[in-house]
């Protein structure tokens, strides 16, 4: 069984008082089979935390298990695991077939059964034309796809996946998270997927592990993480653009922020300084404010500063009194100009409040 569990994981780089704390502490379970995303920005251990479960970073505290057992102490070898690197690590004078055999052989694996398991995992990834091929006569996305192919023949307990996706183009990175979606429902192998990249983390996981500086600020499903978020930093992480985060002081229905005091659509969840945390694409643009504001209940006034044409969205960046906010619009609808004021509407379910210290969410 694949199930992975993390007891207070701690990583040390250096010893003593020169010693840099980089893992704090880490707690989580991974059910056999689940696909979990690792997600956070560059430096915030999130790739320490997937090699010290690979074995290749020893844990400097608490408790890895792999299954039923711990692993603390195993070599990578012996923890029954497989890992796709960002950089492929294919062999460059071995054919597709021996760069996915190759580990098999060293492993004195019959014959007979590394060819059904090679064939297999082409088959499965679209690789069966291309066998005979050096990866220097492949694309980018191939290139991937062979060393995706290397670990399934490895049949392992565990995938593991270091940003394998971060050499792609756009296009190609889509196709790829599409193709390792259907694998891992072919497959049912608990996998550990590694990015800074909120789309990849949104698209394809089942559950997220949001990191932020060595410790997990959230754990929870792609809707939780966006709908919920746990602190202001997933708040400001998960979401693109991110979320508009307006410090003030409550008092009932009002909140005075930069200068201008917004209607609330409901009370405060207290009274005092808080972060009010609004999605751009939340808020809603009522026309002209002075038109509309004595008309309908509105969250505030909106200066227009620019607007940025997306396609099928726009998005228009202004002031709420003196604090910035975005708003993203359909690009069907005709845009505001600039120097337009413009009334904002909020639906009550759609606010969300965090402690002004702690950054902690305030549940309503």
């Amino acid at each position: 069984m694949g199930a992975i569990s993390l007891r207070k994981v701690e990583k040390t780089y250096g010893q003593g008082a020169k010693g840099v704390k980089v893992i704090h502490g880490v707690d989580a379970e991974i059910e056999d089979g689940e696909f979990i995303v690792i997600v956070g920005p560059s430096g915030c251990g999130k790739s320490t935390l997937l090699r010290m479960v690979a074995g290749l970073e020893e844990i400097s505290g608490g408790e890895i298990a792999i299954g039923s057992r711990v692993v603390n102490r195993l070599e990578p070898a012996e923890r029954d695991i497989a890992m796709v690197f960002q950089n492929y690590a294919l062999y460059p004078h071995m054919s597709v077939y021996d760069n996915m055999a190759y580990g098999l052989k060293i492993a004195k694996v019959p014959k007979a059964e590394i060819d059904q398991r090679v064939q297999k995992a082409a088959k499965i990834l679209e690789l069966s034309g291309l066998l005979e091929r050096k990866p220097r006569q492949l694309s980018g996305g191939q290139r991937q796809r062979v060393a995706m192919g290397r670990a399934i023949v490895r049949q392992p307990q565990v995938f593991l996946f270091d940003e394998p996706l971060s050499n792609l183009d756009a296009k190609l990175r889509a196709q790829t998270r599409l193709e390792i979606r259907k694998l891992h429902q072919e497959l049912g192998v608990t996998s550990l997927f590694v990015t800074h990249d909120q789309v990849e983390a949104m698209t394809l996981a089942e559950r997220m592990i949001v990191m932020n500086a060595g410790r997990i600020e959230q754990i929870g499903s792609p809707e939780q993480v966006y709908q919920t978020p746990a602190t202001t930093f997933v708040a400001g992480f998960i979401g693109s653009p991110p979320m508009n985060l307006l410090q003030g002081q409550a008092e009932g229905t009002r909140f005075s922020v930069g200068g201008q005091t917004l209607a609330l659509p409901q009370a405060a969840p207290r009274n005092g300084p808080l972060l009010l945390g609004v999605r751009p694409e939340h808020a809603q643009m009522l026309g002209d404010a002075a038109a509309d504001a004595a008309q309908r209940a509105v969250l505030g006034s909106l200066k227009v500063e620019m607007i940025e044409m997306l396609g099928a969205e726009r998005l228009v960046y202004g002031r709420l009194g003196d604090a910035a906010f975005t708003l993203r619009i359909d690009g069907s609808l005709p845009p505001p100009r600039a120097g337009q004021t413009l009334a904002l509407q909020v639906q009550p379910q759609q606010l969300h409040w965090f402690d002004a210290q702690s950054g902690q969410r305030v549940p309503v």
